[in-house]
Formats: C-alpha cells, sequence, structure tokens
C-alpha cells in the first residue's frame, strides 16, 4: 500500500474483497466486545444489530461453562454463528497471558484465534509490549493465531507480525475512553508498512470516529464500550455498523486531494452569458 504526503492512500483496490485473518474470511468489518452490558439479552441484541461477525469476551470474567448454574455466554453467543474471540483481559504477564489463552482453547475444544492483550497497569490499561511480546512468541510456538493488542508504535506493530501475530491491533486511545484515534499519523504507518490486518482496537466513542479508522485504511475496528456504554446500546451498535461500512467505502473510493485554495465546483468556461 503507497501512502501520499498528504497522507491519502494512492493505490487501492477498486472492489473490496472479504477481510482474511488466519485464513478466516469475514464480510463484516467490525468486531465486538460482550462487557459492560446490562445483560446477555442486550448483548445479543447488540451483537446482532452490529452485524458482526468476530464477537470476543474476556475468558477470565466470562462463564463458558465452567461454571455450572450461572448464565453461559454459548446460550446467547453462538460459536454456529459467530467466531469467537477470547482475550487475555485482566493479564499483566506473559505468563498469565499464556495460562488463559490455553484455559480458552480447552473450554472452547480446540479453538486457537486468541486475541492477546497484556496490561501494563491497571490505571492506563496500556499494553505492555514487552511482556506482550513474550506471549506472542510462547503463543505463536504452541499453535496460537494472535490477533495483539499494541500500542501504536510502527516499530512495535512490525516486531509483531515478524513474530507470526495474524494480525495487530493498535490502540486508538486508552481502553474504554471514548477518546478516538489520538495519533492518526502512527495509524497509517502501521498500515503502510503492515502484511496483516491492521485493527484500531481500544478507544473508539462515536461513529465518526470509526469511521475515520477505516479511512486510514485500517482493515476492521474493534470495540465494546463505544456501544455497550451508549444511552442506546442498540441504536449504537446500528450506527457502528453503518460507520464501519461507510468508511471502508470511502477508502476504496479514494478520497480528492488536499489542495491550498478555492476551486468552484462548476468550470468558469462555457457558463451562459459569459
Amino acid at each position: 500500500m503507497q501512502i501520499d504526503e498528504d497522507g491519502g492512500v494512492l493505490k487501492q483496490p477498486a472492489e473490496d474483497a472479504p477481510l482474511v485473518v488466519a485464513g478466516r474470511c469475514f464480510d463484516s468489518r467490525l468486531m465486538v466486545g460482550t462487557g459492560k452490558y446490562r445483560d446477555f439479552e442486550e448483548t445479543a441484541r447488540a451483537l446482532e444489530a452490529s452485524g458482526t461477525q468476530v464477537v470476543t469476551f474476556a475468558v477470565r470474567r466470562t462463564n463458558l461453562g465452567q461454571a455450572p448454574g450461572e448464565p453461559n455466554l454459548l446460550d446467547v453467543v453462538s460459536p454456529d454463528r459467530y467466531t469467537l474471540l477470547p482475550n487475555t483481559a485482566g493479564c499483566y504477564n506473559a505468563r498469565d497471558a499464556v495460562r488463559t489463552c490455553k484455559l480458552a482453547r480447552e473450554l472452547l475444544e480446540g479453538h486457537n484465534l486468541v486475541k492477546l492483550e497484556v496490561l501494563g497497569d491497571a490505571k492506563t490499561l496500556y499494553p505492555d509490549v514487552v511482556e506482550t511480546i513474550k506471549a506472542v512468541e510462547a503463543l505463536v510456538r504452541d499453535g496460537f493465531d494472535v490477533m495483539a493488542y499494541t500500542s501504536d508504535d510502527p516499530i512495535v506493530a512490525l516486531e509483531l507480525e515478524k513474530l507470526g501475530c495474524c494480525a495487530v491491533m493498535p490502540l486508538g486511545s486508552l481502553i474504554g475512553s471514548g477518546c478516538g484515534i489520538q495519533n492518526p499519523h502512527n495509524i497509517r504507518l502501521i498500515i503502510e508498512q503492515a502484511g496483516v490486518p491492521v485493527l484500531v482496537d481500544a478507544g473508539i466513542g462515536a461513529a465518526s470516529e470509526a469511521a475515520m479508522a477505516m479511512e486510514l485504511g485500517c482493515d476492521a475496528v474493534l470495540m465494546n464500550s463505544a456501544i455497550a456504554h451508549s444511552a442506546r446500546p442498540i441504536q449504537m451498535a446500528r450506527a457502528m455498523k453503518l460507520a464501519v461500512e461507510a468508511g471502508r467505502s470511502a477508502f476504496l473510493a479514494g478520497r480528492m486531494p488536499r489542495r491550498g485554495q478555492a476551486e468552484p465546483s462548476s468550470p468558469a468556461l462555457g457558463r451562459i452569458g459569459a
């Protein structure tokens, strides 16, 4: 992919193709989390409205059947309908993250696609890239397909790809902050060099910010709080679906060049009465 001096993509496909992650094809480019909803019924309705095909959940906070008698996420999120993406939210070192992924694989009967989060501290939830790299090395060796949450550092993102991640997921801003994409320039740099899908993960708060991520050239967007914390989660889920689709379409169309002066929409030559 080539980027011009104004940040516009010079070469993009005229027509879209499905998103491919670790050999799995998806028509939807919106991935949605399951936390923070009022109940599983609202979760199910929001997922339906979003049109997502990939659903992520925190293994350490979600009952998948290991707690008999309690509500089970799989009762409303069927693996026959959605691709499940267990994540390691709440892990602060590589050892715990690897253990959590192995637990998910056991609970889901061999499922190996995971979202890796290794956090640096409980206040910012910023990724610990050193521990993330350690975890990636161990998980890839063990046969996992790893989608890695990371900082917006292009060097780190490239290293994660080299280590075998099937997708890199730089933050837009802090998890749950709703502050949008704080450093679009770095996101562009990551996209420009990437040979695997790039997803903005964390920080999206509004539909316009989801569209912006897609217009930058991201392959997909992952979100949870932006939908679950809205006043009307079902309506917001629909809005995010449309925003991702619009942003992707705009990226494929290619934005007009930026100019330093005005230019009329109608040509001056050939005017009636001129």
